[in-house]
Formats: C-alpha cells, sequence, structure tokens
C-alpha cells in the first residue's frame, strides 16, 4: 500500500514510517555532533594539536566528510542508524554519493545562519513529510527503517 508521490511513500497511507522522525532527527544529530567532536579530537595529535588554532574549519572538514561519506554508504549517518532512520530522495531511492554530499552541504548552510535553523527546525515539525529545508530543496526526506 505505499502510494508514491515524488516516489516516497505516502505518509497519509504510510504514518508509521514518518512517526517520531523529527525527535529521532534531533536525537540523531546530537550523537553525530558526539562522534564528530570525538574524531576531531582524534585528527588533532596528527596536526602537533595546531589545528586548535582553526578548530571550527577543522570541525566543518571532518564533519563534512563524517556526514558525506556515512549518508552515502547505508543513507544515514551512524546517529540516524542508532535512532533507526534513513534518508531517501526524492526517488524512494537511498542516498548515492553526490545525493548526500549536496544534502550535507545544504544542511551545513542551514546550521550556519540562525533563520534557516530555526525554518529548517519548524519545517521538521510540521510538514507532513517531516522534511527540513535541505529535504524540501532536494525532495528527500527521512524514514524510519522497515528492516
Amino acid at each position: 500500500m505505499t502510494e508514491p508521490s515524488w516516489g516516497l511513500p505516502d505518509p497519509e497511507y504510510n504514518a508509521e514510517l514518518y512517526a517520531d522522525v523529527p525527535v529521532k532527527r534531533a536525537i540523531a544529530w546530537i550523537v553525530d555532533a558526539l562522534v564528530i567532536f570525538g574524531l576531531t579530537l582524534l585528527v588533532l595529535p596528527f596536526t602537533a594539536f595546531t589545528a586548535l588554532f582553526f578548530y571550527p574549519l577543522l570541525w566543518l572538514f571532518v564533519s563534512f566528510l563524517y556526514r558525506t561519506f556515512t549518508i552515502a554508504n547505508g543513507s544515514a549517518t551512524l546517529g540516524m542508524r542508532l535512532m533507526s532512520i534513513e534518508l531517501r530522495t526524492f526517488r524512494g531511492e537511498r542516498f548515492s554519493l553526490p545525493d548526500a554530499a549536496m544534502h550535507t552541504l545544504m544542511h551545513m548552510v542551514c546550521f550556519s545562519f540562525l533563520l534557516p535553523q530555526v525554518a529548517s527546525g519548524i519545517l521538521m515539525l510540521t510538514t507532513t513529510r517531516g522534511q527540513g529545508l535541505p529535504d524540501l530543496a532536494l525532495g528527500s526526506t527521512a524514514l524510519n527503517r522497515t528492516r
């Protein structure tokens, strides 16, 4: 009974796929931030701790790589996997490397400015598919895993 719209399951017919996804995404984001923090701490000694002088740039670089490659390799970050959610494209497919890179870039731009960040959060709570700004722009969404 998956009635596709954009290739994604219809939230009216498949409400269980969208149940609690905004809350799970928030928790996954916190888990991912902790993982990224740990990864940046691992990188610091290899830079003779000079990366402390440009730590925000190191964070952005590690975050971009982490999010892009984990999403491309399973359509979810480690935090998303822990929360049993995954991203799907507008075609209903798992993310490829270019899809993951674009979603990650848009996610990072939204989190760089207050208004897009707040708007994205509000949209996740109010849209039928729980989509934030990057999701709406790409036509993607996060779903509960079915397996």
